[in-house]
């Protein structure tokens, strides 16, 4: 048997856009559901946001995300989650880099690392901490 773990990103109205941002960076397939599409809106503002959604790639990537209702508690939180992206190339990792830094903050450059080839972090445009890095053997 095996378990698979999926990143669920919480926003506040931005779920789409970022949904949309992660496809342009990973490629695969969008899917969206609105609260309005589900028969489930509790603020006529809110229902066109996203009650649930995921970008799946081919390439592996895959997160879903929604948009935490206006009478529930939210906050962006600060270091509360890092999304863990881990490539077996240079080139690969470096590519998608690229893409993620587009209004990021970069915490750590990408760069060589005493655990990987390439190691690197960012806040990107949404908020959300990501960690990249080339996949290596350890050897301790």
């Amino acid at each position: 048997m095996a378990v698979k773990s999926v990143t669920h990103l919480n926003f506040r109205g931005d779920a789409r856009a970022a949904l949309e941002f992660y496809q342009s960076v990973f490629g695969g397939d969008l899917a969206v559901v609105t609260y309005k599409d589900a028969g489930s809106v509790q603020d006529p503002a809110e229902a066109d946001q996203v009650m649930w959604g995921q970008v799946l790639a081919g390439n592996g990537f895959h997160v879903m995300a929604y948009d935490v209702p206006s009478q529930m508690p939210w906050g962006r939180g600060e270091n509360s989650f890092f999304v863990s992206l881990r490539g077996e190339s240079a080139q690969e990792v470096t590519a998608y880099w690229d893409k993620l830094s587009e209004g990021a903050t970069v915490v750590q450059p990408l760069g060589p690392a005493q655990w990987a080839p390439l190691y690197g972090m960012l806040r990107d445009r949404f908020g959300v901490v990501w960690v990249v890095d080339v996949v290596s053997e350890y050897n301790g």
